[in-house]
């Protein structure tokens, strides 16, 4: 699968490949959000010119030199290393004209520094380094590459940005593999932005003109694979939508584009390279519920390692993830320099699998489709909000008093007993099209129909599944069985009336949590979805609930509640429900 707008220059794997011709390059460097600056003009001396051709220099064993490669690049005629590196390479075909620096062309290469000694200013010194991720820094108004920016780990431990600008990037990039170890001489700190920033350093290596990178083959030194900056919800909600630090996320998947994973789960992927994203629902241990968008390249990635794992991944971890509050919910979405990793990929994922496999009673308490302190709503509000051109699919809590159970509404329905989704009735059994199985267990889920009403609009609300038992505090399939033990002779095809205890909840006034929806938004229908009900907290309201439910002053006559019943009812399906056969 291929996403709009992902780009080639970097591969998925790790490995670097020379940007095509087509991409513009900046003409005045400048960042985009979360990139460095780059060399000002100037700052860095050049080493004194040589019997060399002009371009940036990169060192690297005569081996990995392409054939093509070899019969454009000349020799420095020194070598200032006994390892075998050429450091006074040239590849003048690969090398952008407007660059002149000098290549390093003795072992007189400054001594050796760590990230923590790095300051503002030109380096003549020597950093040695694992190159954890690398990735495409684009000018977001103009839409120009302007350079490639890194993540970088030391023999300490300690993280570091790093940026070679666009310029350069002919020179370095095919060199660079992710994972690969790397020694730097000569370069500049550059301070680092405060927007979209991934490692705590205030300073960014940023490669110059007269920088030279090459492999570090010196297996005594041991650098750290990866180090992550994992946050909780806690920290996302105080950091929303200040654009600042980029932090990572682990958690257990509830949904993924509103499925629940599962054995040969598929992703729609032509869909998902439509909208450019994939829609997950996560939660870490016990926390509430967040939402995760996973966007273009980062997207890709996911559903190819979800293709592999069979639909099966629970435990998800990406990294460099910004906060935002997304119509009224808590939401963390992925970056350009965001990676992805499932269940076994690394460490911190098989931990956090361990613990899920020995707490699975509260991996499954939470509701998935509820992300919790959805903003407060009146139902006037709710209708003004999905008018608005610029409206999302949003949660909200809103108040309001049950006036009627839906005249002649189908309160459940048959759905697969392992994912709700409902049933379709095959040739002797039940079928279950998301889970992929000819043969389930068929099991009663609620899909009630409630017309509603605040102080001043009236609604119809449709209680799905755990919703309708929260209302009524019975399971559906409870009150299914216990209609059909008090009614043996009654046929398959015979439609359950609306059970006594959804119409008790009639005059109650409750605190629904509703979803507003695709359909909603695009005007096929005003009926809401709830899914969840709060506990009620107040007594229930004395007195003839048909008075005063409309506009102020007026009341509600059975016919306009019957409009008002109509309005809302497309969009519902409205095949009949039948007794469930167990497969």
């Amino acid at each position: 699968m291929k996403l709009s707008g992902v780009s080639d220059t970097v591969k998925t794997n790790g490995e670097a490949a020379i940007p095509s011709s087509s991409v513009n390059p900046v003409a005045q460097p400048g960042v985009s959000s979360g990139d460095v600056n780059p060399i000002p003009s100037g700052l860095v001396k050049p080493v004194a010119q040589t019997d060399v051709s002009s371009g940036d220099a990169i060192p690297m064993k005569s081996k990995d030199v392409t054939a093509e490669a070899k019969n454009s690049i000349k020799p420095n005629g020194k070598t200032g290393a006994s390892s075998g590196l050429k450091l006074g390479v040239r590849g003048r075909a690969s090398v952008s004209s407007v660059d002149k620096g000098k290549a390093i062309v003795s072992e007189n290469v400054g001594k050796v520094i760590t990230f923590k000694d790095i300051t503002f200013g030109p380096h003549e010194d020597e950093v040695r380094f694992r190159l954890i991720h690398f990735w495409e820094a684009w000018n977001v108004q103009t839409k120009v590459l302007i350079g490639i920016e890194m993540l970088l780990i030391d023999e300490e431990e300690s993280v570091i940005q790093g940026f070679i600008p666009y310029g350069r990037i002919d020179t370095y990039l095919r060199h660079m593999k992710t994972g690969a170890t790397y020694r730097l001489n000569k370069f500049f700190g550059s301070k680092s932005k405060t927007i979209y920033r991934v490692a705590e350093s205030s300073v960014t290596i940023c490669f110059s003109s007269n920088s030279v990178l090459s492999g570090l083959e010196d297996s005594s030194i041991s650098f750290p694979v990866d180090r992550f900056r994992i946050h909780g919800h806690k920290e996302f909600e105080a950091g929303s939508d200040l654009r600042g630090d980029l932090y990572d996320y682990i958690g257990h998947i509830k949904l993924v584009n509103g499925k629940v994973p599962g054995d040969g789960l598929l992703l729609d992927e032509s869909e998902i390279a439509k909208s450019r994203r994939v829609e997950l629902h996560v939660q870490t241990h016990d926390d509430p519920v967040l939402k995760l968008y996973l966007w273009d390249k980062v997207a890709f990635e996911f559903c190819e390692k979800f293709k592999v794992s069979g639909g099966t991944a629970r435990v998800i971890l990406v990294t460099t993830l910004n906060p935002k509050w997304f119509g009224g919910v808590l939401s963390i979405s992925s970056m350009a320099s965001s990676r992805v990793f499932l269940d076994g990929d690394v460490q911190e994922t098989l931990l956090y699998l361990s613990w899920l496999d020995s707490n699975l009673d509260v991996a499954s308490r939470v509701n998935a489709e509820v992300v919790t302190k959805p903003e407060l709503a009146t139902l006037g509000d709710l209708f003004s909000y999905m008018n608005q051109a610029s409206a999302k699919v949003a949660w909200f809590e809103c108040t309001a008093t049950i006036y009627d159970v839906v005249n002649g509404s189908i309160w459940y329905y048959i759905g697969c007993g392992v994912c709700h989704t409902k049933a379709t009735k095959g040739p002797t059994t039940l079928m279950c099209k998301k889970c992929g199985k000819s043969e389930i267990v068929g099991v009663p889920q609620y899909l009630s129909k409630l017309s509603v009403y605040d102080h001043s609009d009236q609604a119809v609300f449709v209680v799905l599944g755990d919703a309708g038992e929260e209302l009524t505090g019975k399971k559906a399939a409870e009150l299914v069985e216990r209609y059909y033990e008090a009614n043996d002779s009654v046929g398959e095809d015979h439609i359950v009336p609306v059970p006594q205890a959804m119409i008790d909840t009639i005059g109650q006034t409750r605190k629904f949590i509703v979803k507003v929806s695709t359909h909603n938004l695009t005007a096929k229908t005003q009926t809401l979805t709830v899914t969840k009900v709060l506990p009620l907290e107040a007594p229930e309201p004395e007195g003839n609930v048909g008075v005063n439910v409309g506009k102020e002053g007026d009341s509600v006559s059975e016919d306009h509640a019957d409009k008002l019943v109509k309005r809302g009812a497309d969009g519902i399906e409205s095949e009949g429900v039948k007794r469930a056969k167990c497969g």
